[in-house]
C-alpha cells in the first residue's frame, strides 16, 4: 500500500532562492520540451528521451538525471491529455529520485539544485517519520503556500485481513458526518459552522475586491477543506481502532453518483456540495487496509427507510430528518442510528470473507 509522507524543509533565505530559481529552471525545461514534442507528434517517455536529452542539458544546463526527472514529468503530462502541449507552472513540483537527493542523520536531506547539491534540515512529526521507513521511489520537491515540502512514496507493508466477528455498520450524512450501529454520532455541526463561516468572509472580501482583499483571499484558500480533511481523519481514526479492538469489520454505505441521485432545496445547495463522503470513505479505506480490518460497501438503498428491528420500509417513518419511528412495530430511535444499523444487519446477512480496497 502506499502512502505519502510530506516533509517540511527548513532552507535558509539563500537556500530557498536556490531553491525556486531551481524550480523554475526545471519547469521552463519542461514547458520547452512539452512544445518540442507536441509539434512534433512525441508523447512517449522513450521517444522523448532520444529527442530532448541532450538538448535540455545543453539548453538549460540540467544534470543527467535532473533532465531525465523533466523528460518522464513531461511523459506523464502527455498520458493525462495530448490534445494541447503541457505548461508548468514556475512553482510546479519537480520529481527527484535517490540518485538527485537522499536523507541524511540529523534530519538533514541533500538534494540537487542548480548551485549543487545542498543540505537542507527537515521537520516531520512522528507518523511521517514513520513512514519514512518504507521510504521507496520517487519525491517530489514542492513549493506549496510559501513553504517547501518534500513529498515522499513510502510502499507500507499490507496488513492481512482477520476474519470478522461481526460488523460495524457507518451511516454517513451531512448533519451527522458519520453514524455508527453502536450508537455513536460524529456531528458535522463543527464542518457546517466552518464552511458557513468562510463562505460569509470569501463573500464580503470579494464584494471589496481590494488588493488587500485579495490577499486575505489567497491566505484564507484551502483553510476549510483542510479543517474538514481533519475532521474526516479524526473520524475514520476512531472508527477503524473501534473495529480493530473487537474484531469487527467495517460496512459503509455505497454512496457513488449520490448527488445525481438527490436533490436539494436552494438553501441546501452549498452544504450539499460541502459533503465529503468521498473523503471520509477514502480514509476508512485505508486506514482500514492498513490494520487489517475489513472493510465493505454495502447497497444503501432504504437503509433510511427501513425499520432496523422489524424491516418495515416506510417512508413514513421518518417524520423528519433526525427521527426514525415505526409505523409498524412502533420502534424508535435517532434516524442515523437506525440507518448505521440496517447497514450491519447487511453486512451481517451477506457475510463476506474479505474485500477488495475501496480507496477512491
Amino acid at each position: 500500500m502506499k502512502l505519502v509522507a510530506a516533509i517540511k524543509l527548513l532552507p535558509t533565505r539563500e537556500q530557498a532562492c536556490i531553491l525556486r530559481a531551481t524550480l523554475k529552471r526545471c519547469n521552463d525545461a519542461c514547458t520547452a520540451l512539452a512544445v518540442k514534442g507536441f509539434a512534433s507528434g512525441t508523447f512517449r517517455q522513450f521517444d522523448l528521451h532520444k529527442m530532448g536529452y541532450a538538448w535540455l542539458r545543453s539548453e538549460f544546463g540540467l544534470t543527467a538525471q535532473a533532465a531525465v526527472r523533466c523528460i518522464a514529468k513531461v511523459a506523464d503530462a502527455f498520458k493525462i491529455n495530448h490534445a494541447v502541449a503541457p505548461v508548468f507552472r514556475n512553482d510546479a513540483a519537480q520529481p527527484y529520485d535517490e540518485r538527485i537527493f537522499s536523507f541524511k542523520p540529523d534530519n538533514v536531506v541533500s538534494i540537487w539544485t542548480l548551485d549543487g547539491r545542498m543540505k537542507i534540515g527537515f521537520v516531520a512529526g512522528q507518523h511521517q517519520l514513520d513512514l519514512l521507513a518504507f521510504r521507496k521511489g520517487e519525491a517530489d520537491l514542492c513549493f506549496v503556500r510559501g513553504k517547501w515540502l518534500l513529498a515522499c512514496v513510502c510502499d507500507i507493508p499490507e496488513t492481512e485481513p482477520f476474519k470478522a466477528s461481526d460488523w460495524i455498520g457507518i451511516d454517513m450524512g451531512i448533519v451527522n458526518v458519520a453514524a455508527s450501529s453502536d450508537g455513536k454520532v460524529y456531528t458535522g455541526a463543527a464542518i457546517e459552522r466552518v464552511r458557513a463561516h468562510h463562505a460569509k468572509r470569501r463573500a464580503g472580501l470579494q464584494r471589496v475586491g481590494t488588493k488587500a482583499a485579495k490577499r486575505r483571499l489567497r491566505k484564507l484558500s484551502g483553510k476549510q477543506a483542510r479543517f474538514q480533511a481533519h475532521t474526516n481523519h479524526c473520524i475514520s481514526k476512531a472508527i477503524v481502532l473501534d473495529a480493530e479492538r473487537t474484531g469487527r469489520g467495517i460496512a459503509i454505505e455505497e454512496l457513488t453518483h449520490i448527488r445525481a441521485r438527490v436533490t436539494a432545496r436552494r438553501a441546501q445547495r452549498a452544504r450539499l456540495s460541502n459533503w465529503s463522503f468521498g473523503q471520509l470513505r477514502a480514509f476508512l479505506a485505508y486506514k482500514a487496509k492498513r490494520a487489517g480490518v475489513p472493510l465493505v460497501a454495502i447497497n444503501a438503498a432504504y437503509t433510511s427507510k427501513g425499520c432496523s428491528a422489524c424491516g418495515c420500509i416506510d417512508k413514513r417513518n421518518r417524520p423528519d430528518q433526525a427521527t426514525f419511528s415505526c409505523t409498524a412495530c412502533g420502534h424508535s430511535e435517532p434516524a442515523d442510528i437506525n440507518a448505521a444499523r440496517n447497514i450491519r444487519n447487511r453486512a451481517e446477512v451477506t457475510r463476506p470473507e474479505s474485500s477488495a480496497s475501496l480507496a477512491a
